[in-house]
């Protein structure tokens, strides 16, 4: 990575200029030999806001066995309170329309919510996959410049066996007319 814009168009096939903002900044990290990885969990959990964190904790809460068991449960009970135990004065009768009114506020809430959660797990995801592009990027660069540090090595290795040989055919060539 000496030759900056021979090693951008040898392996990217563009010029320097035709480069987007991700591989710009890979080159620049790869070049001054800095880490690109980062913790993709403290990044997003830096930027969250208090709302964003909340919905994340209802989803996660709504969207659990322990939730499921918990309200089937409590409805349960709301049918047995109302059909059994309260025969004569039940606050909310077989039809049960109150209860079909606060499942239907529950519901209209915590739909928003969990969509809300849904869209910051989508965004979690573009964020890793740019930053795993990134990384990816960055080991092939390094990979690419290894080979071509390893292939001038053995090049020039080469050329020093070369001549050495050279030298030794000379010896054996003026012993052999002495």
């Amino acid at each position: 990575m000496y030759n900056l814009p021979n090693f951008v168009h040898l392996h990217f096939d563009k010029t320097a200029d035709q480069l987007g903002d991700i591989e710009k900044r890979v080159l620049k990290k790869a070049h001054e030999r800095k880490i690109i990885s980062t913790d993709i969990n403290a990044a997003i959990s830096a930027e969250s806001s208090r709302g964003q964190r909340l919905a994340d904790s209802i989803a996660r809460i709504g969207g659990s066995w322990s939730f499921i068991i918990a309200f089937l449960l409590f409805l349960v009970f709301w049918c047995v309170i109302n059909t059994i135990l309260l025969t004569t004065n039940a606050f909310d009768p077989y039809p049960f329309i109150f209860l079909n009114l606060v499942l239907s506020m529950l519901a209209a809430i915590q739909a928003p919510i969990i969509m809300m959660s849904q869209n910051r797990q989508a965004e979690r995801d573009r964020f890793e996959a740019a930053k795993d592009y990134e990384v990816n990027l960055k080991s092939e660069l390094e990979v690419l410049s290894l080979h071509q540090k390893i292939d001038m090595q053995v090049l020039t290795e080469l050329a020093v066996v070369r001549e050495e040989l050279a030298k030794l055919s000379k010896l054996v060539a003026a012993k052999g007319t002495i």
